[in-house]
């Protein structure tokens, strides 16, 4: 028999459409109870689920351009360390230059240019140890940090510069001087050499001040904008929250009342077919 052919009378028939409905909201009250959320699909609320998406779409791409920023920083924080641990080889070169200065004996002078040349060496290694996941801003590489969730919308470019003992204008004591002098332990020109080798390190120092400055300014761009990054994701995250959360005191409430009006309404149902069961009394 198909359940068309059953007759109900009309008090039946509403009170299990009124049913029906209860276990309706019943069900949506459970679901936004158990989600947290008031809009969990178009259908609940079309305005504030489609823009409650966008918001969440925005902050999720900013929250991707974050891994970038802070590849940037310690991208810098490494040129940073490079750029302290040349600093410090090239004063102990001013160091050695100050020594070698100091005496006439060329014995001495072809010493310490040994020395010299040494720590010509270990800048130039130690520059091209300064790089981070494959960018090292000190032997002249470049990198782009994007800010804005389309690729391109607001970027920094971050330039590097060659600093090796060559990209900062530094010779070997044995070079410097005129060609083919023994530099430093040059018995004429040796003091001359070891001046110009000392205005070099001089020159060097103030490269590396500076280019030091601007990274550092670069570095500040980008932190602030990871800053201004997690401040704006927060602020699209709250402003899709505020379109689709549910207000779970009044959700809790409401499903008590709901299952008060389910309870009623199975004993109306109970009542209304009363009427049909005193027939089976006649027999």
């Amino acid at each position: 028999m198909a359940i068309n052919d059953i007759s109900l009378t009309s008090g039946m028939r509403n009170n299990l459409l009124s049913l029906q409905n209860t276990t309706t909201l019943i069900n949506r009250t459970q679901t936004r109870l158990s989600t947290g959320k008031s809009v969990n699909t178009a259908l609940d609320n079309p305005t504030n689920f489609f823009a409650a998406q966008t918001a969440t779409a925005r902050a999720t791409d900013l929250s991707n351009r974050k891994d970038g920023m802070s590849e940037a920083v310690q991208m810098v924080s490494a040129a940073n360390a490079g750029i302290t641990g040349i600093t410090s080889l090239i004063q102990s070169a001013q160091g050695v230059a100050q020594a070698a200065l100091a005496t006439t004996s060329v014995t001495d002078r072809a010493s310490y240019a040994t020395t010299f040349n040494t720590l010509m060496t270990q800048i130039t290694e130690l520059a091209s140890d300064s790089g981070y996941r494959g960018t090292n801003f000190l032997n002249s590489q470049n990198q782009t940090v994007e800010f804005a969730p389309a690729t391109g919308g607001a970027t920094l470019q971050i330039q590097g510069f060659d600093a090796t003992s060559t990209g900062l204008g530094l010779s070997t004591a044995t070079n410097v001087g005129n060609t083919g002098s023994t530099g430093w332990a040059d018995a004429t020109a040796g003091t001359a050499n070891i001046q110009s080798s000392a205005t070099q390190l001089e020159g060097a120092l103030n490269t590396l001040r500076s280019q030091s400055s601007t990274l550092s300014a670069n570095l500040s761009v980008v932190t602030a904008r990871q800053t201004f990054t997690d401040n704006m994701v927060s602020t699209l995250q709250t402003g899709a929250d505020n379109l689709t959360l549910a207000d779970t005191n009044q959700e809790g409430a409401n499903l008590l009342m709901l299952q008060t009006r389910q309870s009623l309404g199975i004993t109306s149902l109970s009542l209304a077919s009363q009427a049909a069961q005193a027939v089976l009394k006649l027999f």
